[in-house]
């Protein structure tokens, strides 16, 4: 006969051995435990909860593909038990981490049968088995991501993709005051670090009970694979070196991505470049940045075509984009490495101020460096290796401090954040502040707000005051609500349109194609 569970006052829909049986359950179908691993599970959550004894009725099956509500029970149940600060996302991520970690395999299990699976079925086969796993355990936290509002808008690039991220809640202020009483400590170092596997996390650091990386050797040094835990496209995947170096665009990196896609051929990879501005958001440690998507840069077609005496095994073309890319393909890694080697240095040292591309500026009688390099790895469809190598500039100058060559203040209602490798590649990732604003723009397009009181300076929509004033311009108002949202999500799409074409170096005009031939020439393409 199963044990009554006395429950906490406020919280008795909750049997929380019930739900320890649920997850166990959930954690064998989804091959996260096997029977006898399980029984050491049980205890382990039954310890952290403060349980006695398990439930011992029965448990019928479900077909459920995530664990997170069976976890947000369990949390519920542990806030209200005194077992877990209540109200702060973070400390119930921190949590929820924790219990789940008690059902992961061990590390060199999952590298085990990762290998198995590589040699007697297929990589991608391989992959497949670290995805699932890593979803089944919640580390890749699907039924958030899964909130994310996502569309494509039409340009004049074609389809740009489009992510207003609300996978993980903004902190409260008293959530990050918290944070900032926090001791510091330099244990892992960053987020990427291979001492994040099973790390317990912090009110300033996640919890990585549930995080398990993948060895890689690239060009003869020690990297790792991992995926990304708040996915912004299809197997968003992380590539890291074993080391805390900083990121570094080199001869070995142009080696290094052609490498990873040699072995991985059905992922791209890509690395964000390494300076300030133009870099993404972690320059701490070299990584780099792949996955299962074709991304709308992929698709934009070729413009020009360029042909290299010394390369002679390299397609050499630029193409129709709002950043300036050089498209290169081959059959030979090593020349094609060679080629884009050559194109770096030149870019490090190449000025063209009629575009106003500086190379360096001086500052504290020292030369600052501007230009570097975005590139992007993957094999095309002919089965040739094949590069695109995004041209990038940091300069800032009085006009435009933010960066020249970065969305200028007039679309920093919609985006300011640096314009990194994925949404280079076409894919913006917008603030989830976004949702409530433009929901409130909609209601002025239909007609149910007062323009007046909407764009007040203390009001949620000040920022956008601009905007709202070109959109009531342009369209006929009022309009219905279905119109409302398809005319907002395309003229948003235009401004990420408008982010990208701010960060392109040569931009898709007579003159500024003039002057990317002209860098090109540098290069001895004709």
């Amino acid at each position: 006969m199963q044990k009554e569970v006395i429950e906490p006052e406020g919280n008795m829909g909750i049997n929380p051995a019930y739900e320890i049986e649920r997850l166990l359950l959930f954690g064998r179908e989804h091959g996260l435990t096997g029977k006898l691993d399980a029984v050491i599970a049980r205890n382990q959550l039954l310890a952290v909860l403060q349980i006695q004894e398990p439930y011992t009725g029965e448990i019928e099956a479900e077909a459920l593909k995530y664990p997170t509500g069976i976890l947000n029970r369990l949390v519920a149940y542990a806030q209200a038990a005194g077992l877990c600060d209540k109200g702060s996302y973070t400390a119930g991520e921190l949590f929820d981490t924790k219990l789940m970690g008690f059902l992961m395999p061990r590390q060199a299990e999952i590298e085990s049968q990762f290998r198995r699976l590589r040699e007697s079925k297929s990589v991608e086969a391989a992959t497949d088995y670290f995805y699932e796993l890593c979803t089944a355990s919640n580390y890749i936290r699907t039924a958030a991501v899964e909130k994310n509002i996502v569309w494509t808008a039409n340009t004049r690039y074609g389809g740009l993709e489009i992510t207003v991220n609300l996978s993980k809640p903004e902190k409260d202020p008293a959530e990050i005051v918290r944070e900032r009483l926090q001791p510091q400590s330099g244990y892992p170092k960053c987020m990427l670090c291979l001492e994040n596997i099973g790390y317990p996390g912090r009110s300033n650091f996640p919890a990585r009970q549930t995080h398990r990386i993948i060895p890689v050797t690239l060009c003869g040094e020690q990297w790792y694979l991992q995926y990304s835990p708040y996915l912004y496209y299809r197997e968003h995947c992380i590539v890291f070196s074993e080391r805390h170096e900083p990121m570094k665009i080199s001869e070995m990196t142009f080696s290094m991505l052609l490498d990873f896609v040699r072995q991985f051929p059905h992922y791209i990879c890509g690395s964000n470049a390494d300076l300030p501005i133009v870099g993404g958001s972690i320059l701490s440690h070299n990584h780099f940045q792949g996955g299962k998507h074709l991304f709308p840069m992929q698709k934009a077609p070729v413009i020009r075509r360029f042909r290299s005496e010394e390369f002679k095994g390299v397609d050499i073309a630029i193409v129709k984009w709002p950043l300036s890319v050089i498209r290169v393909a081959g059959n030979d890694p090593e020349e094609l490495s060679g080629f884009c080697s050559k194109v770096l240095s030149e870019w490090r040292q190449y000025s063209d101020s009629s575009v106003e591309v500086l190379a360096a500026s001086l500052a504290d009688n020292s030369l600052v460096p501007h230009n570097t390099i975005t590139p992007i790895a993957r094999l095309n469809e002919a089965g040739k290796y094949e590069l695109d190598l995004v041209l990038r500039n940091n300069r800032t100058t009085c006009e435009y401090p933010e960066g020249l060559f970065h969305p200028h203040r007039e679309i920093h209602h919609i985006k300011k954040e640096n314009i990194g490798l994925i949404e280079v590649m076409g894919l913006a990732i917008l603030p989830g502040r976004l949702k409530a604003e433009l929901e409130s723009v909609r209601e002025i397009l239909c007609g149910r707000t007062e323009i007046s009181g909407s764009i007040r300076e203390d009001a949620l929509l000040f920022k956008h005051s601009r905007w709202i004033a070109e959109l009531t311009a342009k369209y006929k108002l009022p309009v219905g609500e279905a119109e409302a949202e398809k005319l907002l999500r395309q003229e948003t799409g235009k401004k990420f349109e408008t982010c990208l074409e701010h960060a392109g170096v040569f931009k898709q005009t007579r003159e500024g194609l003039k002057a990317f031939e002209r860098f090109i020439k540098t290069l001895g393409c004709r």
